[in-house]
């Protein structure tokens, strides 16, 4: 997404571009596999934050056919009893039934409504630059801000903890306030053909013939760029635009002038299955897991949103576990099964298994104290983009492709 972004805005100022991607299809880590069933699986469970600044900047939402989840979630507390929060960021009071609530205490849903109207106080880039030097992480952050440890347990580690893939809730404060922002602002959606639809449209922009696929590069030279089948391409400037880890293996280290970020990965684990009935009825609602030792951490019907995701007559189901589990898939499976069917009953026997993606590269590690920002310019024509450079997010991945890309229009 870093590079079609920035091959985008410089075919805009009317450079010539060229695109490699080592893959057989644009994309990175945002792409959707099809199933000869007619499901489409993403790559793991991804939503699109309608109000990113930079997606809203370059996409087309219209074109896209963006299909929002409900704001709000089903979570499974503790004790196996569920509760259902509708806009629980949005109208925190109603959501979390003030008096009522087994979530958290009155004074939490107060701290959660001054949440509320804090951010709202700023943009989104001052929220994610604001502090970002501070050794604040995110569970530091609610407990300072006196959280309880119930709301904490039962709210923001299931619900935070699915989006950083982090249910430790180490990730930065600053990048909390961020993402509570959007959360807060805008919807979560997907694409109705789902979410490589994104990707796509930043591809169909661009000339015939700028994107070239299965076009691995295996070292770069200063303005030279070597394929693994030996071919030699030079341009006035090369961008890596690759994540993290593939970065360092390629950078020549003896021309950086500054360095970058050691790349450390948050895990994900996607199970999907097909049922012949939506155990979410179409309400459209994210399902959290807040019990102890679970590896469901939480599930979602993503065809109740978007039927483009399943044939006709189907559900898909995508159920997610965060970290590493270190269990087989076969294992990991049954024990995905016997919860699902003490959570959602025993017509979970009738669930096909479609496809298990345990995607070790899911997400860049944003601890505390990390620059929100990291150096873009190697060289004097070396420039790198990506989230890994940034935070993890599509927004930064886009906001670095799009300031290397006027860097070079400079």
């Amino acid at each position: 997404m870093a590079g079609l972004t920035c091959a985008n805005y410089l075919h805009r100022a009317g450079k010539s571009v060229l695109v490699l991607d080592a893959a057989d299809a644009v994309g990175g880590r945002v792409r959707t596999d099809i199933t000869p069933e007619g499901f489409r699986l993403d790559r793991g469970f991804q939503i699109l934050l309608t109000r990113y600044p930079e997606v809203q900047r370059l996409m087309d939402y219209g074109a896209l056919d963006l299909r929002a989840f409900e704001s709000g979630a089903v979570i499974q507390l503790p004790t196996g009893r569920e509760t259902t929060l509708i806009n629980p960021l949005r109208q925190p009071l109603a959501a979390f039934e003030a008096l009522t609530s087994p979530i958290g205490s009155l004074p939490d849903k107060l701290r959660i409504a001054n949440l509320v109207r804090h951010v709202s106080k700023y943009t989104a880039g001052q929220l994610i630059s604001r502090n970002s030097s501070n050794q604040e992480d995110t569970l530091t952050y609610l407990r300072r801000k006196g959280f309880s440890e119930r709301i904490i347990d039962t709210f923001f580690r299931p619900f935070f903890g699915g989006v950083y893939l982090d249910r430790q809730l180490r990730t930065a404060a600053n990048f909390f306030e961020f993402v509570f922002q959007q959360f807060v602002v805008g919807d979560a959606a997907v694409p109705n053909l789902g979410i490589q639809a994104i990707p796509e449209q930043l591809a169909a922009r661009l000339p015939t013939g700028s994107v070239r696929l299965n076009s691995p590069v295996s070292a770069i030279d200063g303005t030279r760029v070597r394929l693994w089948t030996d071919e030699v391409l030079e341009a006035a400037a090369v961008v890596i635009a690759t994540d993290g880890t593939a970065a360092q293996q390629l950078l020549p280290t003896q021309t950086l002038s500054a360095p970058t970020p050691t790349s450390e990965w948050r895990k994900t684990t996607c199970t999907y299955f097909a049922a012949p009935h939506s155990p979410g009825h179409g309400d459209k609602l994210l399902r959290l897991n807040a019990m102890p030792g679970a590896l469901a951490h939480n599930v979602v019907f993503p065809s109740d949103a978007a039927p483009g995701y399943a044939p006709a007559g189907q559900t898909l189901v995508s159920v997610n576990t965060h970290g590493a589990h270190g269990l087989t898939e076969e294992d990991l499976l049954n024990r995905l099964r016997a919860e699902l069917a003490a959570w959602f009953g025993p017509a979970t026997a009738q669930w096909q298994h479609l496809r298990t993606y345990e995607i070790t590269h899911a997400l860049p590690a944003y601890p505390a104290g990390q620059p929100y920002r990291q150096s873009l310019r190697l060289a004097d024509t070396l420039y790198q983009c990506g989230d890994y450079t940034a935070y993890p997010s599509l927004n930064a991945a886009m906001a670095t492709g799009r300031e290397v890309a006027e860097m070079l229009l400079v």
